[in-house]
């Protein structure tokens, strides 16, 4: 047992550069899909709902549906890429999820929608985890912050384009239509990912010894995953995590219902509506990883490179929240959500990126222990939202309850510490040949 040491030669800092810009493009255009994927019911909600004959509380367990499986898979799915690699891990699981996305479309009811959805978790489920692997072997530390920045930046382009996608479908077609092309295209971006990546970059021919020289070693050895001490170490990041999840689930999966409800908008409008606030994340992902990495570069503390993105981020979403609750004029409401989903979004690159930072190692599957958090509050934000719109007959119960929430994720941000190491024994190492594993 042992690792490949990187490539002699002192470590050049040069921008990424090919086959790494290629492999996170790649995994940009995934994140892309993926949230397509699993946001494209909520933009369909309004239409569907009345065509199947959903009460409120049905739609919203169909919401939770997905992320049930997601979320408790999220550890495991780690483990998946951590044990088999990137490679075959999200081939697998891409087909899955392409294929429960055309299979959508074939819902008659309450229940073979909700089958539908279940499915596309249990594929997503080792989606982010298994990229979160393939990003610490394929990139150099100093761009960790920023390649969870810019990935989840698309994964809030594809939450943004979808309303206007699944509408044009909807008014042309039909809303059955837009998840069968939804799935073919996703099936595309499988095939794509099996024929270019490799999960040692070492066998790649068209990388350079100067790319190498920056990346960390790769472990050719299956290590025991230290299952007690890593979730120790991630629990904190995990329960804010869930402070986070929350309030971007009720954005996924009910803002097109809110808009439409609300104020009475026809679809052609609140999908435009919906897209434009959701852009709000897209620069607030991207924000939020350029300005962890050049706190960390300026001042050389991780510690307090992670923490502001999480504090000012949740903060200032809950600033900005908060009188949603009271004002209802729909420009200033749109106004105020946009503000709060981009602060909102300043911290998702930091969550992604301390998994790395604390466990490198084991990047899979401490991604998937932390994202466990977003994926119980998927389980629970849709259902819970849909339950009190229909007791409390008002938006603003649960709208509330994501307020009370964000502050919670602050105040908890407090206890994560990236800077003690993941304490694991000591292990024999020999040299091993590079190569495919």
């Amino acid at each position: 047992m042992g690792e490949i040491s990187a490539a002699a030669g002192t470590p050049v800092k040069t921008p990424l550069a090919p086959p790494q810009t290629i492999m996170l493009a790649g995994l940009c255009a995934m994140y892309m899909i993926t949230y397509v994927d699993r946001v494209n019911l909520s933009t369909a909600a309004p239409i569907l709902q009345k065509d199947l004959a959903l009460s409120t509380t049905e739609l919203g367990v169909i919401f939770s549906a997905f992320a049930i499986p997601y979320g408790f898979l999220q550890p495991f799915g780690g483990w998946l890429g951590d044990r088999f690699g990137p490679r075959w891990v999200l081939f697998g699981v891409g087909a899955l999820w392409a294929g429960a996305t055309a299979l959508t479309g074939l819902a008659n009811g309450f229940a073979t929608l909700f089958v539908a959805r279940v499915v596309l978790g249990f594929g997503e489920g080792a989606t982010f985890p298994t990229a979160t692997k393939a990003m610490a072997i394929w990139l150099p530390a100093r761009k960790r912050a920023f390649a969870q920045g810019i990935t989840h930046s698309f994964a809030r382009i594809g939450n943004a384009i979808t309303p206007p996608i699944v509408g044009y479908f909807i008014i042309a077609y039909s809303w059955r239509m837009a998840f069968y092309v939804l799935g073919a295209i996703s099936m595309v971006w499988v095939v794509w990912w099996m024929a270019f990546f490799r999960d040692n970059p070492r066998t790649h021919r068209r990388i350079t010894p100067e790319q190498l020289a920056e990346l960390p070693p790769v472990a050719v050895e299956h290590r025991t995953v230290p299952w007690g001490p890593l979730f120790k170490k991630i629990a904190p990041v995990t329960a804010v995590d869930f402070c986070y999840g929350w309030t971007l689930w009720v954005y996924l999966t009910w803002l097109p219902s809110f808009l439409a409800r609300s104020y009475d908008l026809p679809i052609n409008k609140f999908v435009w509506f919906t897209a434009g606030i959701l852009l709000a994340g897209v620069i607030g992902d991207t924000a939020g990883g350029l300005l962890s990495d050049a706190l960390l570069q300026r001042t050389n503390n991780l510690r307090f490179a992670r923490r502001v993105n999480l504090v000012v981020g949740l903060l200032g979403s809950l600033v900005f929240l908060l009188p949603c609750l009271f004002i209802h004029d729909l420009i200033t409401v749109s106004i105020l959500l946009s503000l709060a989903f981009f602060f909102l979004e300043l911290t998702n690159s930091v969550l992604w990126a301390l998994p790395m930072d604390m466990a490198p190692q084991f990047a899979g599957t401490a991604g998937g222990m932390m994202n466990l958090g977003f994926g119980i509050a998927g389980a629970l934000s849709p259902f819970v939202f849909g339950f009190l719109v229909d007791y409390s007959g008002s938006w603003q119960v649960p709208f509330g309850t994501s307020v009370l929430l964000l502050l919670v994720g602050v105040l908890l941000s407090f206890r994560i510490d990236p800077t003690v190491p993941l304490d694991v024994p000591a292990r024999r190492a020999t040299t091993a040949a590079g190569g495919e594993h």
